[in-house]
């Protein structure tokens, strides 16, 4: 074969791969819709598949960039992966101890009180110390989005034992416990709830 048709088609085949790579990273990653209108509160996890503390790293990483009163960052989080740590945490959380049994990873969410919403130690509106879950939820919202950009799923507890919490992950006095969150891959497919009419939600001014 000559070689400049060889260098052409060793070009040609080259530039074929890379779109074809790429092409297929793209379909791989989801959009933000995507993103919003798959993620689900998932009751059931594949107990096969499991998750890195290197991924956790990520998503905790990603939770960071939510913003926050001040940027004080209130949120801090506490992560359950050892069999020991997960079998006790499980215990905590009432009847959700069934729907998360197979989750291999479980996160306690709290945040630091007289931060978000406080100047000078005083409270800066009525709100007061609601600033700072108002924070922590959007840190959560950030983790639960990111879960499912990377293909996991997620389920935020409001039952559970906050003392018993507290002892089990040594979490400081100061801090408010407010979620726990699994995390895991879905063992099936959870049924989309109905959504209210934007009508009886928003008001247009």
């Amino acid at each position: 074969m000559n070689k400049h048709l060889f260098y052409a088609a060793l070009l040609a085949l080259l530039t074929f791969t890379g779109c074809s790579e790429s092409e297929s990273k793209k379909e791989s990653t989801p959009s933000f819709d995507e993103v919003l209108t798959t993620r689900r509160s998932v009751r059931s996890y594949d107990a096969t598949k499991t998750i890195s503390e290197e991924e956790v790293r990520q998503l905790l990483i990603a939770t960071q960039e939510a913003p926050s009163w001040a940027n004080q960052q209130p949120s801090k989080y506490y992560v359950a992966m050892s069999k020991e740590k997960l079998d006790a945490i499980k215990e905590l959380v009432g009847r959700n101890k069934q729907n998360i049994a197979d989750a291999p990873v479980v996160v306690v969410s709290t945040f630091e009180r007289g931060k978000s919403g406080f100047f000078d130690g005083n409270a800066t509106n009525e709100v007061g110390e609601g600033w700072g879950a108002y924070d922590n939820g959007l840190s959560n919202a950030y983790f639960i989005l990111k879960a499912r950009a990377m293909g996991f799923d997620t389920l935020i507890m409001g039952m559970r034992d906050a003392d018993a919490l507290r002892e089990l992950f040594d979490i400081p006095s100061n801090e408010t416990i407010m979620a726990v969150i699994s995390l895991g891959y879905r063992a099936s497919e959870p049924n989309r709830p109905e959504r209210r009419p934007l009508e009886e939600i928003v008001k247009f001014f």
